[in-house]
Order: C-alpha cells, then structure tokens, then sequence
C-alpha cells in the first residue's frame, strides 16, 4: 500500500452530510488514519494526493452521485488497488448490482452502526492483507520459477524431466543439442524414445537410469562408461545422475529429472595423458613404466604356465658418437627407424618398449625354448644391421643384447631387467655387436665391478692412486733410458688390483680423465724429484682415449708441465689407436701440438691395429712401441720375426724409434739386438715397481 501517512492505513470519506461523516471518524479514528470531505471535487484531490487504501463513498450526494464519483475515482491510476465501499440508506437489489458492478467490494448501510462500520472495514482491510500476501507470493513463485527456468537454460548440463509414465516434459537447450531433438519435438514423448544410452565400452544398452530411480526413489549416478548417441548418430561420453521427482509435501511421486554432462573432451584428455604417462613420445612404444607394469604381470602368469618368459635388452653401439656427429634430429630419425624395424619382426603377442636414449626391450612370453628366443634375437640383429637412409645419409648399426629369462634366471621383473642389462653390458666390455644370456658369472662380475667402481671414486677423491715404474732399457748398451708410469690400485686389503680390472671400469664410468690426470700429475712430480736430485729420467705415461680428445687436452699438458717444472722433453705421451679413431682431423692437430711443446709421442701397442700404417702416414710420430703380441713369438715363429724385420726397416725409413714391450727371455733380447732396435721393456730386466723400490734396485742410477 501507499500512503503518506505513517500510522497505519488510510480511509477516505465522502459524504455531504458532515453528521455522517464524524461518525465514520468516530468509528475509525482509532484504529486507521480518516480523512473526510464532503465535497466530490475535493475527494477527487485528496485521493490523488493521498491514494486511500478504502474510499467510502455516500451514494446519494446532489452535486455528483457515489457512483459518478466512483468512476472518476477509478480513473486516477494510483488508485488502481483501492477498495471501494458505498454508503447507502436504500435496500433496492438494483442500486446493490450496479454498485458491485462498479467493484464496489462492500456496503455499509444508514444509519451507521459504529461497530459494524468498524468491522466492515477491518474485515476489508483483512482481505486486502490477504490479497497483498497472495499477490507477493504469486509474484515470488513466478520470479522463484522464471530464475530456475534460466538456469536450466544456461548450464552446461542436459536436463530433462519427466512425468510419472517417463514422458518428457521439460529439456533444456544442453540436452536438445546433445540429443538432436527441438523441445517441441521431444515433449509428450518417452524419455528413452529420446535419450539413447549405450556402454561405452562395449556398445551394449544402458539400464534406463530413470526407471532406476523412480522405481528404487533413490538417486542414480552413472559415469565414465555412458554414450549418449545423438539423433545425428553423433556419440558424447557423459556422466549422468537420474533423480525422482516428488510433489511439493514430497510425498508423492511425480516424475523423474535425469541430468547429464558431456565429458566427452575430459575423457579424451585423460587418454591422452594416460598414453604419455606409459609411451614413450618419440616411437609411441610403451616406455619403462608401461614395460615394467606388463613384465610383473606376465611374470604372474608364467607361474602357472610351462612356457619362459624373456627380456631382450639391448642398445645401439656408439650411439653417443653417432648423436655427436649428426645431431639430436638426425638421431631421432634413427631411433625411430629401429623402432618401426623392431615392429615388422615382431608379432602381436611380443611387446617392445623403448626404455632410454637408445636403449630398448623386447618382451617375449610363451616362449617354449631358449631356441626360440635366440632365433628372435637373430632376426632382430639382421633387421637391425640393414643399411638405412636419415637425410639422404646412409647409415649402418650393430648393437648390444643381453637376455635373462623367467623363471631360470629371475623369478621377478625388477630382477629380469637387472640381469638382461648385467648381460648387455658383458657384451659391451667384449667388443659388442653380440647377443649373450645371463648366467650367475655375469652377477659376479657386475658385483665386483660395482666394488671396483667404489674404491676407484675413493681413491681418487682421497688422491690415493699408486704408481709404479718399469725402466725402458738400451738393449744394446744395458743402460737405463727411462721409465714407463703404471698407475695401480690399492684394495681395503692393501692388496694390488691389476690395472685389466680397474681401467675399463674408469672408462666405463666416465672417471677414465681424472684417473688420468692424477696419473700425469704425479709422473711428473716423480720426475722433478728426481731432478732436484741431480737424476734426469724421463718418464711415459699413457693417455686415454677420452682423455686424448678432450677439449683442452694440450693445455693440460703445458700447464701440468709448468706447474712441476719438468721439461717438455722429458715427458713421452703413449697413445693408443683407439684415441685416434675417434677424431682423426682433431688427433693430428693435437700431436702435432704436443710436438711444438717439446713433448714426445708415442704410438702405443703398434701392430694390433688394422690400419696402423696408415697412421704412420698421416701422424707425426716420434716412436713406436711394438707390441708384446709380436715379442713373444718372433723365437718360434719366423713370420713374426719377419714382420718385426719389416717394422724396424720402416721404422728406420721414418725415422722412427722403436721400443719393444714385453721381453721375458734372453733369446727374445739377444734377437733384438741382433736387429738393433734399440730400446725394450719386461719382465727379463724389470717388473713394474714403486719409486722408492725402484731406486733402491738401482742405486748407481738414482744416487747422482
């Protein structure tokens, strides 16, 4: 209601006897605000101003009558909710008609009776009361349902609901476009008419949900294994939950609303991130997650089978010089080039898995022979070795496998894995481009060369490495002519390890440079103690090959050479074929340097090498150590003693001087002397000793 009055409601009275007119106020004064006027153009005034909640209006009034007033009344808009009740002294049914027609809502009749003028208009006031709660509430449920029928609209969910016989009887926008049917088209239908629900996983029909719920009265959530097959044939993933439909006392039931979303995306996403999570992202094979979740799981099953189960291991050999020389993008062509070999050999059963940089497996299960795995194994190698194209580069690959076998070898995946690497990595220390099977002498070996490993970085880290000196001889002259640096490595049980056990494991664990450094350290050291003693013995010391082609490599030297003291002439750098394959063009720059030092080098183990001569060609030399292979037979064999003849002639043509390693007999010196090659070295003159021993054996020379 409106009104300017603050206490309460507000009655107009019009009627042209005053009498009349205190009365009413008499009546009403107390309970509602009156204002009172007898004439009609005032009345008309005071309703605009004031817009009355009840008018009363005197019928019979000379200037306008109550119901002329009334019409006018009811034309001022604010007016529009106002009650009208008419005053009159007649009892004629007709002036009652007309007044009602007018919407005159009551009657209070002459003369007027104080209390029943009172409740007449309290009653009015009541049911305007009454009017306004039922008008506020129709307006709060049309606002309550106008919003929900919005947000139904604007979620991104589908919702239907249905009726009690599960005949549609609202779908919102979501749910049309999922299912392909127009509201007007799916209302009045049945609901599985419109929603058609399969298993994703295997296309067969979903219980109808709904039914679920209305029958059971309970909630029904569905999700992950739900399509929704659209009128366009279209397939969407969703998550549905199907609820009953109570009245408003929720007693009875009434239909059903089945609500569902698309997760079609979230569905592929979460594939998609499953596959990454076990596939490797270059081949798309499975990686070592993917590999090692399939291994215990057919470990498992051959418990129960008589068949093997076999990890072939395996990895390309000098990849990592290959990755140098033509990059990560070529190289990445080439390991996806042996995983799509790996594929056309191998059958649906096999399972193969890319578990590093370069490295792979392959799963064998129900193998029934070791026959069979070796003939895989095979196959693979001669897939494998077949020349290939990357960039239009031909290129051509051997590789290293080791095999372990369930249950004979590894009742678990974790050991499997264990042992087929042990064997992988004996065919590496033997020459690789072979195959071998895991046996207890492979565990034994890894076991010590992990144990070796160990007191290696030990004794580096406490710069504990041991050398000893074996002199070099004039074989004619039976002097002294320096020594040769032998680096040994002490046990926790003060026993010596020969450097055969220890060398390839520094080189196998990257720790071959330091081991050299320290090495070249300490010779060095030697040789300016000795100096400061008035001895001048020069000494050789062996160089790696990862050592030798290290960036830096010649300023090692010079500042190793400065840091001591020694003159350059004085040191003999011993350098192994190996170290020039690598980086031909780069090795000769770098003896060529070591040369401009003042530093001798020497060609190390000559003649073990197919292509030693052509080193000799295209390296400038200063000496070649013969190897002991060719020593030890030029007695009996007279090709080996014609092959040394050979040598010595080159040599001399080169200018090339020779030390011979490994004289053990008299015969073998007294035939190299008839030769004249100058120097040698061996067991026949002396064995490898540490300094203070050495100089103790010769006194006459260390004594200046």
């Amino acid at each position: 209601m409106s009104s300017t009055c603050d206490n309460g409601a507000l009655i107009l009275a019009v009627d042209n006897e005053a009498t009349q007119l205190e009365v009413i106020k008499g009546a009403l004064n107390a309970h509602y605000q009156v204002i009172t006027t007898t004439s009609p153009q005032r009345a008309l005034a005071l309703a605009e101003q004031y817009t009355p909640d009840i008018v009363l209006l005197d019928i019979d009034m000379p200037e306008i009558n109550g119901f002329e007033l009334c019409r006018s009344l009811q034309e001022i808009p604010s007016l529009l909710s106002t009650s009208f009740v008419f005053i009159t002294s007649h009892h004629d049914a007709e002036i009652e008609v007309k007044a009602l027609e007018l919407g005159a809502v009551d009657f209070i009749t002459k003369p007027i009776h104080i209390n029943v003028c009172l409740m007449r208009i309290k009653n009015q006031m009541v049911i305007r009361q009454q009017a306004d709660s039922v008008k506020e509430a129709l307006n709060q449920t049309h606002a309550e349902k106008t919003h929900l029928k919005t947000i139904l609209r604007s979620i991104g969910d589908g919702v239907v609901a249905t009726d009690i016989n599960k005949k549609i009887t609202f779908i919102n926008p979501v749910a049309q476009r999922l299912t392909g049917f127009l509201a007007s088209e799916a209302i009045g239908n049945a609901i599985t008419d419109i929603l058609k629900l399969n298993h994703a996983s295997n296309t067969s029909s979903v219980l109808d949900p709904l039914d679920i719920a209305m029958s059971q009265k309970r909630v029904v959530t569905m999700s992950l294994d739900v399509e929704l097959y659209s009128r366009s044939g279209k397939r969407y993933q969703i998550e549905l939950t199907a609820s009953p439909l109570f009245d408003i006392e929720n007693i009875d039931l009434i239909g059903g609303v089945l609500a569902f979303q698309n997760i079609s995306d979230v569905v592929t996403m979460a594939n998609q991130m499953t596959h990454l999570a076990n596939h490797d992202h270059l081949t798309g094979l499975p990686n070592r997650v993917s590999l090692n979740n399939r291994l215990k799981q057919e470990v498992a099953r051959a418990r129960h089978t008589n068949h093997f189960v076999a990890v072939l291991m395996f990895d390309i050999d000098n990849f990592k010089y290959l990755n140098d020389t033509i990059g990560h993008d070529r190289s990445d062509e080439v390991i996806k080039t042996v995983a799509n070999r790996l594929q056309t050999i191998c059958d649906d059963t096999t399972i193969i898995s890319r578990v590093g940089g370069d490295e792979f497996v392959v799963l064998l299960v129900d193998c029934a022979s070791h026959e069979q795995i070796d003939k895989v194994a095979s196959q693979i190698f001669e897939e494998i070795s077949k020349p290939f194209n990357v960039s239009e580069e031909r290129y051509r690959l051997t590789m290293s496998m080791g095999i372990s076998i369930c249950p004979s070898d590894a009742n678990t995946a974790d050991d499997l894995i264990r042992h087929a690497d042990t064997a992988m990595f004996k065919v590496k220390s033997e020459g690789r481009n072979a195959h071998a099977f895991y046996n207890e002498t492979l565990s034994d070996e890894l076991r010590e060369r992990v144990n070796i490993e160990r007191l290696l970085h030990q004794r580096l880290d406490e710069n504990a490495l041991v050398i000893h000196y074996q002199p070099k001889y004039s074989i004619v002259k039976g002097t002294i002519t320096g020594v040769e640096a032998l680096v040994r490595l002490i046990g926790h049980e003060k026993q010596l390890i020969p450097p055969d056990k220890f060398i390839s494991v520094a080189e196998k664990s990257n720790l071959i440079q330091l081991l050299g450094e320290q090495v070249l350290a300490k010779s060095c050291l030697q040789v300016k103690k000795w100096l400061d003693n008035g001895v001048k013995m020069g000494v050789a010391v062996n160089i790696g090959a990862s050592q030798f082609n290290s960036p830096g490599f010649v300023t090692l030297i010079a500042n190793t050479l400065e840091k001591y003291g020694v003159p350059p002439h004085m040191l003999e750098l011993e350098i192994t074929e190996s170290s020039l394959l690598q980086n031909v063009v780069n090795a000769s720059k770098t003896i060529s340097a070591l040369r401009a030092l003042g530093v001798t080098v020497a060609l190390d183990d000559f003649g073990t090498g197919y292509s030693s001569l052509s080193y000799l060609k295209s390296f400038n030399f200063d000496l070649l150590k013969i190897d002991k292979a060719f020593i030890r037979d030029i007695c009996e064999n007279k090709k080996a003693f014609s092959i040394l003849t050979a040598i010595k002639t080159m040599a001399e043509s080169l200018n090339l001087r020779l030390v011979s390693e490994g004289i053990e007999t008299r015969q073998q010196q007294e035939m190299l002397e008839a030769l004249k090659c100058e120097q040698g070295q061996g067991y026949l003159f002396c064995r490898p000793l540490p300094s203070d021993e050495l100089e103790a054996r010769f006194p006459t020379v260390f004594n200046s």
